[in-house]
């Protein structure tokens, strides 16, 4: 689908894609009166890989999480797959952010993976061997067979991201939705998380994930949303990675434009 820009305001052609597998309208989000995410307008094309990316404060965690109903929003709406997120909300796994869950409470890894067969099996029914199949074969994809029994208190930060992404991978869903899941992480696990990421893509799903490293956007992913508040630009990387979209998304911060400049260089070597 044709990039958009906040300078354009409308999307070329339709307004929005009835095969997006995500699709945000109007979309503004306030907190205390005072909005972080104002007017977002975007369609996600289903079976890619799509990095949200912004300075910090720039309410990508939000836009995942008004997404899922998490915040409630002040006007807009959401579909995944054409319906609202409830209609559908079996075809859609979300990946938090590590930080944001309480690593002290006492569950082994394996029945953290096992949590994420819940939508499918219903609640008051007991995970059974079939469930636990599932998740030992998900953690299994990250490298975790290993760690099943253990306590999740007693893995590192990156071992803790992999339980969630192999919880996230038991649901088997067609959108996944991952609140920065190489934040913190170690090379190793960088790499495990993006191979996975890439399975996923091969068989149909559409990954949509807040990522914050702009060396590695361009390697990592082919669909880009710039967001400061407002969607900046959205599109395929190729022809909205631009340093013009960049410098209006991060402003003339130093660091962050020498990254720029980096994922650029690398966007335009040969493939």
């Amino acid at each position: 689908m044709p990039s958009k820009t906040a300078a354009e305001g409308i999307l070329r052609g339709p307004e929005h894609d009835p095969t997006a597998a995500l699709s945000i309208h109007d979309l503004t989000v306030a907190y205390d009166r005072r909005p972080v995410l104002w007017d977002v307008d975007l369609d996600v094309p289903p079976g890619c890989l799509a990095a949200i990316v912004g300075p910090n404060g720039a309410g990508k965690s939000t836009l995942i999480k008004a997404c899922l109903d998490l915040l409630p929003r002040v006007s807009g709406d959401v579909r995944m797959f054409g319906s609202p997120w409830r209609q559908v909300r079996s075809r859609v796994a979300y990946v938090p952010q590590r930080e944001t869950v309480d690593w002290d409470f006492p569950v082994s890894v394996l029945d953290v993976v096992a949590m994420g067969t819940y939508g499918r099996l219903g609640w008051l029914r007991w995970v059974g061997k079939t469930q636990k199949q599932a998740a030992m074969s998900a953690l299994e994809r990250v490298g975790l067979t290993e760690y099943a029994h253990r306590q999740i208190s007693q893995l590192s930060g990156g071992q803790q991201q992999r339980v969630f992404l192999a919880r996230a991978l038991v649901q088997d869903a067609d959108l996944y939705l991952m609140d920065e899941p190489f934040a913190s992480v170690d090379a190793a696990t960088e790499q495990a998380i993006i191979e996975v990421l890439r399975t996923l893509r091969g068989d149909g799903a559409t990954v949509v994930v807040v990522h914050h490293d702009l060396q590695t956007v361009a390697e990592y992913f082919e669909h880009i949303i710039l967001l400061n508040m407002r969607v900046v630009a959205s599109g395929p990387m190729d022809s909205t990675l631009t340093a013009e979209h960049l410098r209006a998304t991060y402003g003339g911060r130093l660091t962050l434009l020498e990254q720029a400049a980096t994922a650029l260089g690398r966007l335009s070597q040969p493939k």
